[in-house]
């Protein structure tokens, strides 16, 4: 065989395999894509499934919209009754946990609050409505901000006044304008791990059990929408809840620090 032919049979090949290559599109939150994960499971996915995933970044009301609309072939989010209604709605075939980490309350390192002194998240909120101290919020229908606002309403809490800017805004974003403001923000850990630009923001109150953040994958419903990509939205949740993806994600650390707890059940 010739040089040229063997230049010729390996383009050939490469013809076939991208050819043969499948895209699925996913909508997910921008917790998990600041998390950094991503970027850890994508390129692993297409190398063992030969699935491309083009991921939607938004936050999990947008995502569960774009499931809704056919937008998307699948969803990975964290909100546990936003998904449930939408399911009931009829826009998923089911609900998988694929894993969870927690949220975290950041502010500044003084924590003029006293939320350290709290003795739960929702005692933690109100000490920070207390103090007026500045707040963060995402206000952009995410789990994080259905998370804070469950929060505020177990406080008693009507959030709003000078003290409380909601942006609109990802959670990146939210955490650049918590940084410039030395504000109190509730963010998921993964994403203040990967964190960059800190400032003088640090973890004020951790470990209330009531701040647990799961987050599942749930495909677009193929009886709704007969042109989404069911068989590789299920080939996906495989590989989503194999030992290989539990190692990867397990194994993704920041600083020492694991981001993320693997816990697919078998089917």
């Amino acid at each position: 065989m010739t040089f040229k032919t063997l230049l010729l049979s390996a383009a050939l090949i490469g013809a076939t395999a991208m050819a043969h290559a499948e895209e699925l599109k996913l909508s997910v939150t921008t917790s998990f894509a600041n998390s950094g994960l991503a970027e850890i499971l994508l390129p692993e996915i297409e190398k063992d499934t030969g699935i491309t995933v083009q991921l939607l970044i938004v936050g999990t009301g947008q995502a569960l919209a774009l499931g809704a609309a056919g937008d998307v072939d699948a969803v990975l989010v964290h909100s546990r009754p936003a998904e449930d209604k939408w399911l009931a709605e009829g826009n998923g075939t089911h609900r998988r946990e694929i894993m969870y980490n927690d949220f975290v309350v950041v502010g500044p390192a003084a924590d003029p609050a006293g939320t350290k002194d709290s003795g739960s998240a929702v005692a933690a909120f109100k000490a920070i409505e207390t103090a007026q101290s500045t707040f963060v919020s995402r206000g952009d229908d995410s789990g994080t901000h259905k998370m804070e606002l469950a929060l505020w309403d177990q406080a008693g809490v009507t959030a709003g006044g000078d003290w409380y800017k909601a942006v609109g805004q990802g959670m990146g974003a939210a955490l650049n304008t918590a940084a410039g403001m030395n504000a109190y923000i509730l963010a998921d850990r993964a994403s203040w791990l990967n964190f960059a630009n800190k400032a003088d923001l640090a973890i004020t109150y951790e470990g209330d059990p009531a701040l647990f953040n799961q987050y599942a994958y749930l495909p677009v419903n193929p009886a709704k929408h007969p042109h989404v990509k069911a068989e590789a939205a299920a080939q996906l949740e495989d590989w989503l809840t194999s030992d290989r993806a539990k190692a990867l994600i397990e194994g993704y650390q920041i600083a020492g620090q694991q981001l993320f707890v693997f816990n697919a059940q078998p089917k």
